[in-house]
């Protein structure tokens, strides 16, 4: 089956934009795809293909390559060759590394997803992803972000769920165009201070980490969704403001339906609240 709808597809030469062969037990990406210049969509989600031919190095005018649900064990080198691509699938794969190069390329790249897949590091050259916008690295084994991956300009979505991250970099700061940010089920147990800079920030998910309280600032952040449930919060013992005044208000949010107090470094009021002062100190804000 497979093979008659490449021949098929052959027969179109230049002119064939898509070829979809999904599900066909294919066991090798076939060579003869450069024989197809112009091939803009290319899906061979759900086979068995362990690892991409030479010749996809020629299709440079892809925009879409879809090779989830296969059997690769890295991000290929031949990536970098395709220098139109705006959207790479490797989800469900076997990848725990990037190959050396794969990232040189894609320069155009502007949503790439890994998830459930086996990767324990991203490489530094991740920041070669200039155009990415949206970056989904979801249900793999994480230890840490690089902090050269902060330096992605265009980031709108970052979604790190189910990983082994137990902190996350100051540098995060510099993700100004960040709007969406997953971290469910992680080990992360502080936020930095970095993290209030995110001003385009609409949705955090932080559920299921082991998160006690939230930086300074934390309420300056324009939140539409608020989720952190799971969150061993108020484990400390909460200082008691004189007066309330100025008081913190979430009322704006879409928040975790069981989440009625959140816990904030040092201030949540005005200088006034408090009689005592000190980077250890948090207050409380009722929703």
């Amino acid at each position: 089956m497979a093979e008659r709808l490449l021949v098929r597809a052959l027969k179109g030469g230049k002119s064939v934009k898509i070829v979809t062969l999904r599900g066909k037990k294919i066991t090798k990406m076939p060579s003869i795809l450069e024989n197809l210049p112009g091939l803009k969509t290319l899906d061979l989600q759900n086979n068995l293909i362990p690892k991409v031919c030479p010749e996809i190095s020629t299709l440079t005018q892809m925009t879409v390559l879809n090779l989830g649900n296969n059997l690769l064990e890295e991000v290929p080198e031949e990536m970098k060759y395709l220098t139109s691509l705006k959207k790479l699938h490797l989800f469900g794969n076997r990848i725990h590394r990037f190959a050396s190069g794969a990232c040189d390329g894609l320069q155009n790249l502007i949503l790439l997803n890994l998830n459930n897949n086996q990767l324990k590091w991203i490489p530094e050259e991740v920041n070669r992803l200039k155009s990415l916008k949206c970056l989904s690295i979801n249900h793999n084994q994480l230890a840490s972000i690089p902090k050269e991956l902060c330096f992605l300009e265009n980031l709108s979505e970052l979604q790190l769920n189910y990983n082994q991250l137990i902190c996350i970099p100051e540098e995060i700061k510099f993700l100004k165009m960040l709007q969406k940010l997953l971290l469910v089920r992680n080990n992360i147990d502080v936020l930095p201070e970095g993290f209030c800079d995110l001003l385009n920030l609409r949705i955090l998910d932080i559920a299921g980490n082991v998160i006690q309280i939230f930086p300074p600032g934390f309420q300056d952040l324009q939140l539409r969704e608020f989720y952190c449930e799971g969150n061993p919060l108020f484990l400390k013992q909460p200082v008691n403001a004189i007066k309330k005044e100025e008081v913190w208000s979430l009322q704006n949010w879409k928040i975790s339906r069981n989440l009625q107090l959140v816990p904030l470094q040092i201030l949540i009021c005005s200088h006034k609240c408090f009689n005592q002062r000190g980077h250890n100190l948090f207050g409380i804000v009722q929703v």
